[in-house]
């Protein structure tokens, strides 16, 4: 994620920077996945491509901009919220500010691992790891509520900060049951016996989707690298360099992930919890959990229920 420049204190004016929350230690380790995330800038050109761990949200005021995608050229219009998987090499190329002289940019920044396993979404998912960029409806949000997401987000406050999430994935499960406008195809296939020079990417997802399908059941790096029909060894690189983490450490993070959410709906033991999620001992459960969150499984179903 770009750094932030020439922001405005208007953004930032009483507003304090968010507190320091037990996940954030989830996020610190790698640049696979990245923390979420939302800021107001100035919108500006890039000087190079870039891709980090998020699913980004991107909203303009005003005017216009393009993006190269991975060599493909995509122009998103203002006041329209668009929306795609920033693990694919991206780069702003041209910025059409139109008549205002204050034009600003809003971006959302989804981890990766946490959109993965939002709930309901179906071909959307498919189409952001396909490669896809789309415009949400014209009616799926709007400036104000955008700027209130960011003084939640800014809020210092966790239950805000938890809203504020619930909301945005309200939103993309709408979205998911609506529809969208296509700015970019998903050019990313599937992986099928009549795949010939399949790209990493394709090679990559489809380990991906393999892993989100089964993240219940016994996963072995091995296995995963069986699925695409390539040496081991070239498939778990490929998985490394495209991921930036290898398949063991992504296999945990989205068992994780799969917990955090069982606990919070409360009902499954600590013991069920670990197991539904595809963990073989309760100590492994626990040794993975306090090393990610900063706190065990139960501490963390404590909090929740006493705030």
């Amino acid at each position: 994620m770009e750094p932030l420049r020439g922001s405005s204190s208007r953004d930032r004016e009483g507003a304090p920077r968010p507190v320091p929350r037990p996940d954030r230690k989830f996020y610190a380790d790698t640049a696979a996945f990245g923390r979420f995330g939302m800021r107001w800038f100035d919108p500006q050109l890039m000087a190079a491509e870039h891709s980090h761990g998020h699913i980004e949200l991107n909203w303009l005021t005003t005017g216009s901009m393009d993006y190269n995608f991975d060599g493909r050229r995509v122009s998103m219009p203002a006041e329209r919220l668009v929306m795609f998987w920033a693990g694919i090499p991206h780069q702003t190329v041209s910025l059409d500010r139109g008549t205002a002289q204050d034009s600003r940019q809003c971006n959302v920044y989804l981890p990766l691992d946490s959109f993965l396993h939002m709930p309901h979404l179906g071909k959307l998912t498919e189409t952001m790891m396909g490669g896809g960029v789309i415009m949400l409806t014209a009616d799926a949000i709007d400036q104000n509520t955008l700027r209130r997401w960011y003084q939640d987000y800014r809020s210092g406050n966790p239950e805000r900060h938890d809203i504020l999430k619930a909301e945005i994935s309200t939103m993309l499960r709408r979205t998911a049951l609506v529809g969208w406008d296509e700015l970019l195809p998903p050019w990313i296939e599937a992986i099928g016996a009549s795949t010939r020079a399949a790209s990493p990417l394709r090679y990559v997802v489809a380990m991906v989707r393999h892993i989100i399908e089964n993240i219940e059941e016994p996963l072995s790096a091995e296995d995963v690298a069986k699925v695409v029909g390539l040496h081991p060894n070239y498939a778990l690189n490929l998985f490394t360099d495209v991921m930036r983490v290898p398949v063991r450490k992504f296999v945990v993070r989205m068992r994780l992930i799969r917990a955090r959410t069982l606990l919070f709906e409360g009902n499954l033991s600590i013991a069920n919890v670990a197991f539904q999620s595809g963990f073989t001992s309760l100590s492994q459960f626990y040794e993975h959990f306090r090393a990610a969150y900063g706190i065990t499984p139960r501490e963390m179903r404590q909090n929740l229920i006493h705030g």
